[in-house]
């Protein structure tokens, strides 16, 4: 936290006390910006400094910050591309994700959900999204392989066209060498040699996390260029940071309410 932040960012504000991020758009495979010379989409916020290094980024005065985001992308990409009816039914009626797959997980109701069991269903939720296997939830969740595979068993009879899915993805990558978003994007794999189960493995998790991850990307994209076609004729907002499936605006105080709903 030192070196990245606290020595570094205030050596590279220009003279209005700013500083500026640059965005590569050919680092990530799946088509995600990334962000450079400082990197300002991975600011800690987990432990209490973080928080504080977080406290220093602040708006001009009579401006203010606005961050808008999707919920749980993702997870509601992976419901809309699998076509899995128990995942489009839990967002159609807005419960939270998390609780309803410890409930069906678990087997119990809602109301005997811990706050454990609801952070096991959401460490299985996205690891599943990156393609994670036994042995790495396993070891995310500090429990036996045995108890792993178990978990994962229930969470494919809980979303089943969901798990039907997944292995179509995987099935497609290795018969076609690559994997695409939906709305086109590809994502080469045919170097990876999958002779080698090491390798099949990284395929198959390739496979299953580009089609989501990548799709994201684009989706965030597209909502950058139609806001800033709609935004770029005001001069009391600026798009100013994008952190993956979040954009950060810079807004006149007595304005965010009316952009917030543009947005």
């Amino acid at each position: 936290l030192k070196s990245t932040y606290i020595d570094s960012l205030p050596l590279m504000m220009d003279n209005k006390g700013r500083i500026h991020t640059s965005y590569q758009q050919n680092i990530a495979a799946t088509g995600r910006l990334s962000s450079v010379d400082p990197n300002l989409q991975n600011i800690p916020a987990r432990s209490e400094l973080g928080r504080q290094i977080k406290q220093c980024f602040v708006a001009p005065k009579g401006w203010t910050l606005l961050a808008c985001d999707y919920s749980q992308i993702e997870l509601r990409l992976a419901a809309h591309l699998s076509q899995d009816k128990a995942m489009i039914e839990i967002f159609s009626e807005g419960q939270d994700f998390h609780t309803a797959t410890a409930q069906r997980v678990y087997g119990v109701k809602p109301e005997e959900i811990t706050k454990e069991m609801r952070t096991f269903a959401k460490t299985i939720n996205f690891g599943i999204l990156y393609g994670m296997g036994a042995v790495s939830l396993a070891r995310n969740l500090k429990i036996s392989r045995t108890e792993a595979q178990e978990f994962l068993a229930k969470y494919r009879a809980a979303y089943p066209e969901l798990h039907e899915y997944m292995e179509s993805l995987k099935q497609f990558a290795r018969q076609h060498g690559y994997a695409q978003t939906e709305y086109g994007r590809i994502r080469d794999l045919s170097h990876i040699d999958i002779r080698n189960p090491r390798n099949q493995s990284l395929l198959e998790r390739i496979a299953v996390n580009m089609p989501i991850q990548g799709l994201q990307a684009d989706i965030i994209k597209l909502a950058m260029i139609q806001i800033d076609a709609k935004l770029s004729q005001y001069d009391d907002i600026h798009m100013i940071l994008q952190v993956h499936d979040e954009l950060v605006f810079e807004v006149k105080q007595d304005k965010v309410e009316e952009y917030q709903t543009l947005i």
